[in-house]
């Protein structure tokens, strides 16, 4: 008799810790759930469960705590993007006007009678003008390009046709170095849903990374999978430096009139996309990846 009655409080028990357990379990479901969508979307909806547990409860408030910190931190960050992205460009517009006086000056006294020396530091100051013009440009581009709102409505756009329009709009500059470019497209056309303009920003700016640090060769190979794999041999660089590339501002001395922002923007771009931008450097061989998101056929 004693035995039942143990029996009927063991497997009781049993039943309750099984209850319990399912409980937990489907408290920390709704927990999951409701994170992932808080993460995911732009919400300012609070995680919530139906579980009367009261340290499911406590865990669900205290990830309410640390997601009001987090939406508190991530519209502080938003708000210091844009107005450095104002600044930048308003100093670039700022920077403009003097730059086009003092090229205009220049052009004055390139006219005049010179001597040998002041020839010559006339086109040293020639060139740091250009140099200061380039750096001007790269930045208004940076933060005209990088603000998500500026950018075209994605939509179907054939990335063969773009990237040969890319490579026609280059071959001046790239037989200028003896480059001939080496292209292997597919026969059928590849379609993407994206912003026609930043993908043509982020193949001009391959481009002229390939002829920036090529020593006379250059790969193009477009695939069905949407991968445009751009590879040169680049015996100047090294593994550290490539692994910088994408670093905004850092450039190489084999990089002559570089600003270091191209690979930068090419990048930023590509995964406001939904796409990837990567370097490798095997054998003295730089490649660099462009994955693009397909449209479903």
């Amino acid at each position: 008799m004693f035995l039942h009655v143990l029996c009927g409080i063991l497997s009781a028990t049993v039943l309750l810790l099984l209850g319990k357990i399912i409980f937990l379990k489907k408290g920390m479901d709704d927990i999951r759930i409701a994170l992932e969508e808080c993460l995911s979307t732009d919400t300012n909806i609070l995680i919530s469960v139906s579980s009367q547990d009261r340290q499911i409860r406590r865990l669900a408030s205290e990830l309410n705590t640390q997601l009001r910190q987090l939406r508190k931190q991530r519209r502080k960050y938003l708000n210091g993007n844009s107005e450095l992205r104002q600044s930048i460009t308003n100093i670039s517009h700022d920077l403009r006007t003097p730059l086009t006086a003092i090229c205009g000056y220049l052009d004055l006294l390139e006219r005049e009678e010179q001597t040998p020396d002041t020839e010559r530091y006339l086109d040293i100051i020639r060139e740091r003008v250009e140099a200061l013009k380039q750096l001007t440009e790269e930045f208004f581009r940076c933060s005209v390009l990088l603000t998500p709102e500026n950018g075209n409505m994605p939509k179907p756009v054939s990335v063969n046709r773009v990237l040969e329009e890319s490579l026609a709009a280059f071959y001046t500059a790239l037989t200028e170095r003896g480059i001939a470019p080496c292209v292997s497209l597919p026969e059928k056309q590849i379609i993407c849903t994206l912003d026609h303009t930043a993908l043509s920003r982020i193949f001009s700016n391959l481009l002229s990374n390939a002829i920036r640090y090529s020593d006379g060769d250059l790969n193009v190979t477009l695939s069905e999978k949407g991968e445009i794999i751009f590879t040169n041999t680049a015996s100047g660089l090294d593994e550290i430096q490539v692994g910088r590339l994408f670093d905004r501002f850092y450039t190489v001395e084999t990089a002559s009139k570089s600003t270091g922002l191209g690979l930068s923007i090419a990048r930023s771009l590509a995964e406001q996309m939904g796409g990837t931008l990567s370097a490798s450097y095997c054998d003295k061989r730089l490649s660099i990846r462009l994955a693009l998101p397909r449209t479903p056929e």
